[in-house]
């Protein structure tokens, strides 16, 4: 019994130790190794061996990408304002022997030489500058890290600034700022859009003022074609049949009237006028004479009355004049028109 317990402990004894002397590290992990407190060697991912008592695991590191976001940090701009800035550092182990035995805290390390770096770039600008300056910024932080992080056995792959925050004055000031050049943009597009109505509108009433003045005109000259058509079939119709001038005198008379009832205020009385009185006395006083001659001779010889025109060629007669002076009054009224104008 007793060798039995003996030979148990014994063989815990040496699974144990076989047991230490194995290391199954993870992917994208890595050992460091020490041999009596000196570093020896990394341990890659997979099955390894080391020496139990002797060999010991001094740090395990993560070689992937890593993100680490800062606390928000006071730094002084140009124009002395006061501005918090946070960053993003994205960075990745390449040498874990460097990393663990090159600088006692890489995170720390790096977090304030991005602080100090900072502080340098953002105190060369000034807050709209610094503002508007991302870019430059991100790519300096980012030359400055790799290359110092370089012997630490870390590769510093992008930096980015999270946010930047003014004072609460200077956020207020650029509020209202923003407020103005906005209200700005609206009263300048309303005044575009007010313009562009106006030039339209104005555009319309031309178009409209020119096309009326268009219809007026080809109305005024229909009008005056239909009267010179008028004017035209009258004379023919006086012409062909050869009326009697005591007539035309009559009816040039009725037409004298119809001159002034056009509201024109000024018209001329052409020269034919007297002659056209002159007719119409002529046609009374012979009236007159032959009255006075049928009752001299009342009982005389009725072959010696002299032939009286047919009233038909006596009116055409008359037509014909009356349009003749119709149309000496026309002339006469634009001639005075223009006179005037």
């Amino acid at each position: 019994m007793e060798l039995l317990l003996i030979v148990l402990v014994m063989v815990a004894l040496v699974v144990g130790a076989v047991a230490s002397t194995v290391r199954i590290v993870p992917q994208a992990r890595r050992y460091n190794i020490e041999r009596f407190g000196r570093y020896r060697i990394t341990l890659q991912p997979g099955l390894n061996f080391v020496i139990p008592l002797v060999d010991r695991v001094n740090t395990k590191l993560d070689v992937r990408e890593t993100v680490y976001s800062s606390n928000p940090r006071p730094v002084i701009t140009e124009d002395n304002l006061v501005v918090n800035i946070d960053t993003v550092l994205y960075y990745q182990i390449t040498d874990p022997r460097a990393a663990a035995y090159e600088v006692a805290n890489y995170l720390q390390a790096i977090d304030q030489l991005t602080v100090t770096t900072l502080r340098n770039l953002i105190g060369s600008m000034d807050l709209e500058k610094t503002l508007t300056s991302r870019e430059t910024i991100n790519a300096r932080l980012r030359e400055v890290l790799d290359d110092a992080t370089g012997k630490w056995g870390i590769r510093v792959n992008r930096v980015e600034i999270k946010a930047i925050d003014p004072p609460a004055s200077i956020k207020e000031a650029m509020e209202k700022q923003m407020r103005a050049e906005r209200d700005k943009r609206a009263a300048i597009l309303h005044a575009e859009g007010k313009r562009a109505s106006l030039i339209l509108e104005a555009e319309g009433t031309r178009q409209r003022s020119i096309l009326e003045a268009e219809g007026n005109q080809q109305a005024r000259v229909l009008e005056a074609e239909g009267e010179a058509t008028a004017l035209e079939r009258v004379f023919q119709a006086v012409h062909a049949n050869d009326a009697d001038a005591k007539v035309l005198a009559y009816k040039y008379l009725e037409m004298l009237p119809s001159l002034a009832s056009h509201g024109n205020s000024f018209w001329v009385i052409p020269g034919e006028l007297t002659e056209a009185m002159r007719t119409v006395t002529g046609a009374f006083s012979d009236n007159a004479s032959s009255m006075r001659s049928a009752k001299v001779s009342e009982n005389g010889d009725a072959r010696r009355t002299p032939p009286v025109p047919s009233p038909r060629d006596a009116i055409e007669q008359a037509e014909h004049e009356a349009a003749k002076a119709v149309e000496a009054a026309h002339e006469e009224a634009a001639r005075a028109d223009r006179i005037i104008g």
